[in-house]
């Protein structure tokens, strides 16, 4: 129970929990949810009539009635904030101790700490991750191993910036007026109550990445937000600055709205292009002409992706915003150093890719790629913070170009059906036992790239697409494949991988493609 009228608290009360959840903290976040609550639901509601649209053969487009934000050149974005100038390379992870004091150790010049993608959303990881994040800001944060090793923050640490969970989801330990927090305005609300002002007193600021948007008017409430916490608080109006993922398709055809709305919050654009992958996927999986091969083979040089990382490159320079590229999500080999020689080729070819189309940073996801990624966008930069003089007026994309969904040479194998399922067992399992970053055949996989592995098993089977062998990909050919992945999996004794299989049944056999692997997975937790 908590003494705010109105809140309950149905989570442990840990030392964690105590130190977050405040009288004043848990008053403030319901006053968010209660002022915009309603209009989450309702965008949300507007996401399925979307949906259905897109079912019935409606392609989506740019918009008409917002054509005049995009003839005007005249609005730019707020000018960026000293320590979001220089971006070139920005680390993830969940907000996990010891993993937050690596990445801001990393050399990074950002660490976007994620209660998203790359966190399990148990009680414990929420309400510790908050615990953690008040420590980081303040310089304090501290690890021990259990081998008595001592980790703690450097004297210069990457700018911190922090990735809520999106409009789709609940925290249902916390409830308010009888119904589950927003997800989004708990992690952001915690985290702007405890941090807002220490950060601006150490000459920063509360920012933001934020996930999953597939319309400019969610943007917009984003930033009634934004101006309500601000207001609340007293902290001076155009503190926050917020970066969008841009990871949904629909996005992508509302990328200059959606900075537009976040024009006095906007800094950035981000590529995220394993959600983007999974949106094309979901958004489209009606469509029998539109199905996509092994996931191996959608790289960002198929033209649909080139198309889209070129539009918001042009979209984020022609108004003043930093464009950050994609994930590279290579775990380094301790073993192996022939896998680590082929790797790293492959990321320093992806990471000079994104510099010479002009992006101003990019990501990773392991500390022992800073090097690598900051030695090629240091060699395209030099001296200089960003890229933005590269308006790329060459860059002219169509939208049929957004979703023209050939891949050259795509075919649809076993190894990659195998992939697919093994990656989706592996991980729905690990997000069981509350990891939601797992390392899986020298790749960090979250929950946005077992998004895509588990949605291509639903439409390789809805579509009864052909592999390479000759047969159709059925429910039973799927089954006898997961039975054989499965078995090898669970030779190491205990798990949750039972449970895992029965999720990925579900998600792969239903008559409908659900929304989100989390929000099936999260009954479990």
């Amino acid at each position: 129970m908590s003494p705010v009228p109105g809140v309950r608290i149905l989570g442990a009360a840990t030392a964690a929990a105590r130190q977050v959840l405040t009288d004043e903290a848990l008053g403030f976040v319901a006053r968010l949810h209660r002022q915009f609550n309603p209009t989450r639901l309702e965008l949300l509601a507007a996401r399925q009539a979307r949906a259905a649209e897109l079912d019935r053969g409606v392609l989506p487009d740019f918009l008409a009635p917002t054509a005049e934000i995009r003839r005007n050149q005249e609005w730019r974005v707020a000018p960026a904030p000293k320590d979001l100038e220089d971006r070139r390379v920005e680390i993830t992870g969940p907000v996990e101790r010891k993993m937050m004091i690596n990445a801001l150790n990393s050399g990074a010049r950002v660490f976007m700490a994620d209660f998203e993608d790359a966190l399990s959303p148990t009680w414990e990881n929420v309400v510790e991750g908050q615990a953690n994040l008040i420590a980081a800001v303040r310089r304090s944060l501290e690890f021990t191993s259990p081998e008595g090793k001592a980790y703690r923050l450097n004297p210069q640490i990457a700018t911190l910036l922090v990735r809520p969970r999106g409009w789709h989801l609940v925290e249902r330990h916390l409830t308010v007026d009888g119904e589950p927090l927003s997800a989004s305005l708990c992690d952001f609300g915690l985290y702007f109550f405890h941090n807002a002002a220490e950060l601006l007193r150490r000459g920063s600021g509360p920012y933001f990445y934020l996930p999953k948007l597939e319309s400019h008017r969610e943007a917009r409430l984003w930033n009634d937000v934004f101006h309500a916490a601000q207001g609340a608080l007293g902290i001076p109006r155009g503190s926050i600055r917020a970066t969008v993922l841009v990871e949904t398709v629909l996005a992508a055809f509302e990328m200059e709205e959606i900075l537009y709305e976040l024009r006095d919050h906007g800094a950035a654009l981000n590529a995220g292009r394993w959600d983007y992958l999974f949106s094309l996927i979901k958004k489209f999986r009606s469509r029998r002409d539109l199905v996509l091969p092994d996931r191996s083979q959608l790289t960002m040089t198929v033209p649909f992706m080139r198309a889209y990382t070129e539009l918001l490159v042009r979209t984020c320079h022609r108004r003043g915003a930093h464009a950050i590229g994609g994930m590279a999500a290579f775990v380094p080999s301790r073993k192996d150093p022939n896998v680590n020689q082929v790797a790293l080729a492959k990321v320093r070819e992806d990471k000079e890719r994104e510099a010479g189309d002009g992006f101003d940073g990019t990501w990773v996801a392991h500390p022992d790629l800073v090097p690598v990624a900051t030695e090629v966008f240091d060699r395209v930069l030099g001296g200089k913070p960003h890229q933005k003089h590269r308006t790329r007026d060459d860059a002219r994309v169509e939208a049929r170009q957004l979703i023209e969904l050939t891949v050259p040479g795509g075919k649809l194998t076993e190894p990659g059906v195998r992939n697919n399922v093994s990656v989706a067992l592996q991980y729905l399992e690990s997000w069981l036992r509350g990891v939601g970053a797992a390392a899986i055949y020298n790749l960090m996989e979250d929950a946005a790239t077992a998004e895509i592995a588990r949605s291509q098993l639903w439409q390789w089977r809805r579509n009864a697409a052909r592999l390479t062998d000759g047969r159709t990909f059925s429910g039973d050919v799927y089954q006898e494949i997961r039975d054989q992945e499965l078995k090898d999996l669970t030779r190491s004794g205990v798990s949750r991988f039972p449970e895992a299989a029965q999720i990925l049944d579900r998600l792969v056999l239903s008559e409908e493609l659900e929304d989100f692997l989390t929000t099936v997975a999260y009954e479990r937790l």
